[in-house]
């Protein structure tokens, strides 16, 4: 079964950190780009940051840049976003997602998670 699994959510207090890992199982990820989203309660699913196939090139939102930073080890079909100085406003659900490309919209997405929980709550 070709999937994509989230781990690491969980509940944090403002300015605690959190690693999230996408693991992937039955294909490879070392031909995908992995976009993390994100989707707060009662708002559209928004794209956090993503990374290329090689790892040379990322790129993050506005609201998140110099707090989190994604990265992948092909080596164990796994790609991570470090979450650091984590605000309420982080609160959502994250997913990740393979496809061919970098994109902040959902367009051309392969395969999706079934998401992990992020609480940022004191």
């Amino acid at each position: 079964q070709l999937q994509l699994v989230e781990s690491g959510g969980g509940l944090v207090q403002p300015g605690g950190s959190l690693r999230l890992s996408c693991a992937a199982s039955g294909f490879t990820l070392d031909y995908y780009t992995i976009t993390w989203f994100r989707q707060a309660p009662g708002k559209e699913r928004e794209g956090v940051s993503c990374i290329t196939s090689s790892g040379r090139s990322t790129n993050y939102a506005d609201s998140v840049k110099g707090r989190f930073t994604i990265s992948r080890d092909n080596a164990k079909n796994t790609v991570y976003l470090q979450m650091n100085s984590l605000k309420p406003e982080d609160t959502a659900v994250y997913y990740c997602a393979a496809r061919r490309f970098c994109s902040a919209n959902e367009y051309g997405v392969e395969y999706w998670g079934k998401g992990t929980q992020v609480t940022v709550s004191s």
